[in-house]
Parts: C-alpha cells; sequence; structure tokens
C-alpha cells in the first residue's frame, strides 16, 4: 500500500497538545533571533524527550511547521511580536527545564505566556538610551580622538530619536537605515569639513554600530552552512538591503556637503592602546545590557565571556587579519559560554554566547571595508568585507558544535510520554 502523506489540518482542528507546545515555543524562539536550525535542533530534542521521535520542524524566518510523525497533520505557527533578549533568555531556560524533565507541558504553556507579558526591565527611551554608551565605547576604539568621540556621542542621540520616532511611528522603521546614515554621515562630515575632526568614516560607522546589519548578515550565512538555504537567503538580502540604504543615506550626505569622495577613507587618525581599548568595550558593552534587556544576574557572566572572546578576537586579527580573528573570537565566546554553562548554576549557553556574538560580529570592523566600496576600492572592499563576515559566520557554527558537548558527569533525564 502506499504510504499515507501528510496532512495540512484545518484552522478547526485543535492541536494535539505537545504539537500546540512545540509551535509556540518555536515561535517563541524565532521571535528572538535564534537561527532556524538552532530553533528545529531545540524542538526536534525536546520532541524526541516527550515521546515523539518522529517529530517534524520545518522552521522559516516568519514562522515554522510541525507535524508529530510522518502520518500526522502538519500546523503552521507565524512568528509574532520580536522578544526582548530576557524574554529569550527565559524561554531558552523553559527549554532546557523542559527537556531535563522538571515541568510538564501544560505548565510549561502557562509559564511561556507569563514570559510574554512580562514587563521590560527598564522602561523602552532607557533601552534607547544604550546607543550612546555603544555609538562612545566603538569610537574610542576606532578613532580614538576627543573630538570623534564627542561627535559620536552627539551622533548617537540622533540615532536614539530616530529610533523613537520609528517605534511610535511604524510606517516610517523602513526609512530608519537611510535617514541615520545621512543625519549622522551630514553632522560628521559637515565638521570634517570645518576641520573639527579628521578620519569621519571610522566616527560614522561607530556611531552607527548599533543598528548595522552585521549580526543579520552573520546569521544568515550560518544558516546557509548549516542547510537552511531559504531563512539563510532571506536574512542576507535583507541584510544587505539595509546595509545599501545605509551607504546611500552616507554618499547623500557626502554629496550634500561637497566632500570629495576620499574624505571616506578607511583612516585610523590615531591608534588606541590596550587600556583605551578595554575602556571603549567597558562602555559598549554597558551599552549593549541596557539596550537589549540584559538580564542582571547573567551580567558578569556574559561580561566575562565577552572579554574571553574580545580579548582573544583583538590579538588574534592583530597578528592575521579580521577574518581570522572573527573566527577566533566566536570560537572563544562558545568555549567560553560552554564551560560557563558547565558550572554549577551557570547560565545557558546561548544566554552567555548572544552578547558576545553582537560584540564580535565585524558589524564595525568588517563593514568599514563595505563603505569604502562607494569610494572606489571595489574588490579589494569586497573580498576584505566578505572574509571578515565569513570568518566570524564560521566560527559560529563551530561554537554551535562545541556548546553541544554535554556537560561532563551529568545525566539528562528524559520527558516521560
Amino acid at each position: 500500500m502506499p504510504s499515507k502523506s501528510p496532512s495540512v489540518r484545518g484552522p478547526g482542528t485543535p492541536p494535539d497538545p505537545l504539537c500546540r507546545l512545540l509551535l509556540d515555543l518555536g515561535e517563541a524562539l524565532l521571535g528572538g533571533g535564534l537561527p532556524v536550525h538552532e530553533v528545529e535542533e531545540e524542538l526536534r530534542g525536546l520532541g524526541k524527550a516527550s515521546g515523539a521521535p518522529e517529530v517534524r520542524v520545518a522552521a522559516l524566518t516568519n514562522g515554522l511547521f510541525v507535524a508529530l510523525g510522518p502520518d500526522e497533520g502538519t500546523r503552521f505557527q507565524p512568528v509574532g511580536t520580536a522578544l526582548r533578549f530576557e524574554q529569550t533568555a527565559d524561554v531558552l531556560h523553559l527549554v532546557h527545564r523542559l527537556r531535563a524533565g522538571e515541568l510538564d507541558g501544560p505548565r510549561a504553556l502557562a509559564e511561556l505566556d507569563g514570559i510574554r507579558r512580562a514587563p521590560a526591565r527598564w522602561p523602552t527611551w532607557v533601552a534607547d538610551l544604550g546607543a550612546l554608551p555603544v555609538g562612545v565605547g566603538v569610537c574610542l576604539f576606532l578613532q580614538p580622538v576627543a573630538a570623534n568621540v564627542l561627535v559620536a556621542g552627539l551622533g548617537s542621540l540622533i540615532v536614539v530619536g530616530l529610533t523613537a520616532l520609528a517605534r511610535r511611528l511604524p510606517y516610517l522603521r523602513p526609512l530608519l537605515p537611510v535617514t541615520a546614515g545621512f543625519l549622522v554621515a551630514l553632522l560628521v562630515l559637515s565638521l570634517a569639513r570645518a576641520a573639527v575632526l579628521d578620519g569621519p568614516l571610522r566616527t560614522i560607522v561607530a556611531t552607527l554600530a548599533i543598528l548595522l546589519p552585521g549580526g543579520l548578515l552573520v546569521t544568515g550565512l550560518s544558516e546557509i552552512a548549516a542547510g537552511a538555504a531559504s531563512a539563510g537567503t532571506a536574512r542576507l538580502v535583507s541584510g544587505a538591503v539595509q546595509l545599501a540604504l545605509f551607504l546611500a543615506g552616507v554618499a547623500a550626505a557626502a554629496t550634500a556637503t561637497g566632500m570629495p569622495a576620499t574624505a571616506l577613507a578607511n583612516v585610523q587618525v590615531a591608534k588606541p592602546s590596550w587600556w583605551v581599548i578595554g575602556l571603549g568595550l567597558a562602555i559598549a558593552v554597558a551599552g549593549v545590557v541596557v539596550n537589549v534587556h540584559t538580564p542582571p544576574a547573567a551580567v558578569p557572566w556574559i561580561v566575562a565571556v565577552i572579554a574571553v572572546s574580545v580579548t582573544v578576537q583583538v590579538a588574534v586579527g592583530m597578528a592575521h587579519g579580521a577574518a581570522i580573528g572573527g573566527l577566533a573570537g566566536a570560537v572563544s565566546a562558545a568555549v567560553a559560554a560552554t564551560l560557563v554553562h558547565w558550572l554549577p548554576g551557570g547560565r545557558l549557553w546561548q544566554v552567555l554566547y548572544l552578547p558576545a556574538f553582537w560584540i564580535v560580529v565585524p558589524g564595525s570592523f568588517g563593514l568599514l571595508n563595505t563603505a569604502q566600496i562607494e569610494v572606489g576600492n571595489g574588490a579589494q572592499s569586497v573580498l576584505a568585507a566578505v572574509s571578515a563576515v565569513f570568518g566570524v559566520s564560521i566560527g559560529t557554527l563551530i561554537g554551535s558544535v562545541i556548546s553541544r558537548i554535554p556537560r561532563p558527569s551529568l545525566v539528562v533525564p528524559q520527558l516521560r510520554a
């Protein structure tokens, strides 16, 4: 007899409780920005632990399909509102407890609903102001000159204002990259034309660092490398379009100010010392912690993981280039996050790794070369930028493998069917 093909259940058919649980958890993880192949692996592992060893999961950037077996009906769940980082951390911890058999499905769904409804730890305007220390901190190790750092701070306030405006008027959000690129570049290039500062490109990039789509590009490449071509391509195209909009805004500002193309060369006016790099990193990390609503209990561990990864990235990058440095930084972040996760009471590795990933991603360093495409460095700039992004992507894939090494002398109990 021919095998019965899976069917998509109609909207009136109530889903199986386990299917409902997997759909809701998968939607939450996708809303938290996790790569689709990691979401699929988490749900398959949870399905096996819950008595559904043949669970089928297919995740996309905007939703996921789940079936409990090859002959079971398939359900689709679209991704709703994006989750804050603190909510994503709580969802990951919830999945970990489910797989460890510490709670059942109904309690998990109730807790998931509570996570979604939980208020932010601080007001939205406070989170938006996190862009200020990020811009100042990144500028300290990209262009450590007092005038440039001060202008980066002023430009970051423009970014804060535009972000708040885009939140209040969602139909303006698609214009945020080009508008931010134009206004920030207009400020910096006008002051450069007045001889107030030198090396404007690095100052512009530092100011826009929190908005640049470096993480989107790297996540897309890692998804493609892991076999999730549809989701990876979608993220890659989205990130490339956003980057093009930033560059268009910067190019428009250069035209408006009458600055020549050579003014946007990648020039570092002064080399930062180690203590300046450390200070800049500390300030930038503080901004990221505030901007993404980081759980306070995880902050010390996150800072430790970031310190290890950035130290490795900078040291290796100075010797072997940005691509190898990014790879080494991503791998060291995963190793450090996994070791902390193994400690008694340690946080989940994803909670520790994601902030380090946002710092290691060449959102500032690798995209400096991309920004120069507009000023004639063409093939060399493209090659340098792509190699830097690929380096972090490969490091991220290696890191995901490292994270799956089981904790020594730990037996994870299975959920009962």
